[in-house]
């Protein structure tokens, strides 16, 4: 083979594809391309179907009878750089419209949500349309309760902006639009950080099967949030209910000689008028989970001892290991 020339020739001016300059050279070539196009059709979020909502998220100009709706964001860490954003809609029953048919009223909503970074990428979008259906006997008493729509999102921290959109399918001009900037949290190494602190209507353990996956289920719980009215209104309750309040804490100190965390968890609730506290309790780290930098604290307390009024709920942690100190608290009223 001497004298042939460099052996190394075969493997010139190739790329991704190109293991040679025979006929199909070119051809190969080109492969790379469609490679990279590919991948981008592979990322790139799912076409929209709802073309109406879509230029309603861009415009936020709305032409008939304004469709209200409240909404609620959350923040949960999943990895080092991925949080689960749980956007949580409240739509009332008497904004939606019904028609009955063989004694069943029925309304539909398509809902439009979309993430987009400060650069106007979108990075993620969900559609859907949902059913709110009822006896046509009972459509007058339902009217006062409310529709509640939950959807996670996983998203790296940084700065974005959620737009959501919806239609009242039943009069196509009825039409809502929510715009707002969000801050999904960085969880840094080695510092004590903290959940949302969920104030929830419903929450109960979920079995085996559906734990990580379903409406309103995080890792091993469902969690039904409150959803307010507007920003500066609290949630609400009525004393024969019970407050429900889920929070996670990350990175507890590990003690190196036990191998166990060290930490103190107090939640408390107080007057908002007068600042008392009215209910205050410890528990341990260790009795929620001692070998874990991670712990979950999930409380229901029954509310008939409230008067009514506002009050808040406070969650507190103070690791002995690391020295350090986290507090979440949310306001809300009891009817």
């Amino acid at each position: 083979m001497a004298g042939k020339g460099d052996k190394t020739d075969r493997f010139k001016g190739g790329g991704l594809e190109n293991i040679g300059t025979g006929p199909e050279g070119n051809y190969n070539q080109s492969k790379e391309f469609d490679r990279i196009e590919l991948a981008a059709k592979l990322f790139a979020p799912p076409p929209i179907q709802f073309k109406d909502l879509e230029s309603l998220t861009e415009t936020h100009i709305l032409k008939g009878p304004v469709f209200p709706f409240d909404v609620r964001t959350d923040f949960i860490k999943v990895t080092d750089n991925t949080d689960l954003v749980p956007v949580t809609l409240q739509i009332k029953n008497s904004d939606i419209t019904f028609q009955t048919k063989d004694g069943v009223s029925q309304g539909k909503v398509n809902i439009l949500g979309k993430v987009t970074t400060i650069m106007h990428k979108t990075v993620q979008t969900f559609e859907d349309t949902v059913v709110v259906t009822e006896p046509s006997e009972l459509l007058q008493k339902s009217l006062d309760k409310s529709y509640v729509y939950w959807k996670a999102l996983p998203l790296q921290p940084g700065l974005y902006r959620l737009d959501i959109a919806i239609k009242d399918v039943n009069n196509p001009d009825h039409l809502g639009i929510y715009g707002k900037s969000i801050n999904v949290p960085t969880y840094e190494d080695e510092k004590l950080g903290a959940s949302s602190l969920i104030l929830a209507d419903k929450m109960s353990p979920v079995s085996s099967r559906d734990i990580g996956g379903g409406d309103f289920v995080i890792g091993n719980t469902y969690v039904r949030p409150r959803v307010s009215t507007n920003l500066a209104t609290p949630v609400s309750f009525k004393r024969n209910q019970d407050l429900n309040f889920w929070m996670q804490v990350y990175n507890l100190g590990i003690d190196d000689g036990t191998k166990s965390n060290s930490a103190t968890v107090t939640y408390e609730i107080s007057d908002s008028a007068t600042g008392a506290v009215i209910l205050t309790k410890d528990l341990e780290s260790k009795d929620l989970g001692a070998h874990s930098d991670q712990l979950t604290v999930e409380r229901s307390l029954p509310l008939a001892g409230l008067a009514p009024g506002k009050y808040k709920v406070t969650v507190k942690v103070n690791d002995a290991i690391s020295k350090q100190v986290i507090a979440q608290s949310a306001p809300f009223v009891v009817e």
